[in-house]
């Protein structure tokens, strides 16, 4: 190459800069005038209420969509306190036309499926959405699976009574916030 083509190479890696950052900045812009979109939206993840996943406003409302695509940008641990009894629960946050947080108890087989999926993942993989789609098991109806997908593609993890379920958490957490600390 020549000074010449670099220098052109250069410019055109500097414009396409510009409009990645353009572009960025136009997907995160809040949307303008009235909507019900304010806040976050939690959303509980088990077959508790007939469902397969719900939210509570006041009383439990199904949530009748069988999918959630967009960016997960947060998985975390939290102890908290459910009917007087104090529990664990893994808080997914998700961003996509809002922010979804979805709630599973860290050791249901929701939870498990996710971690295992999202450990063997790259952080560069978390750049592009990624669809949940919570799976009612087959031989018991309270139990609740999740699949996930990157673009048309299921990640497929499996997991065992072996599995190392501290080493696995520990995996899909740090790929979570390497793919967020990375991105733009």
């Amino acid at each position: 190459m020549n000074p010449h083509e670099n220098s052109e190479l250069l410019a055109a890696l500097m414009r396409q800069e510009e409009l990645l950052k353009q572009l960025v900045a136009a997907i995160n812009k809040p949307k303008l005038g009235l909507h019900s979109d304010a806040g976050s939206c939690k959303i509980y993840c088990n077959r508790q209420h007939g469902g397969l996943w719900y939210t509570l406003n006041g009383e439990p409302s199904d949530v009748p969509q069988t999918a959630l695509t967009g960016y997960l940008k947060e998985l975390r641990f939290e102890n908290t306190e459910r009917r007087k009894k104090e529990t664990c629960k893994l808080l997914i946050t998700m961003q996509a036309d809002r922010t979804y947080i979805l709630e599973s108890g860290y050791d249901t087989h929701f939870s498990k499926c996710i971690l295992a999926a999202i450990a063997t993942l790259t952080p560069e993989q978390l750049y592009s959405p990624i669809t949940l789609q919570p799976t009612p098991g087959t031989t018991d109806e309270n139990v609740l699976f999740c699949r996930v997908w990157i673009g048309s593609e299921l990640v497929m993890a499996s997991y065992n009574e072996q599995t190392e379920w501290r080493e696995v958490s520990k995996q899909a957490l740090a790929v979570t916030k390497a793919a967020n600390e990375m991105a733009f």
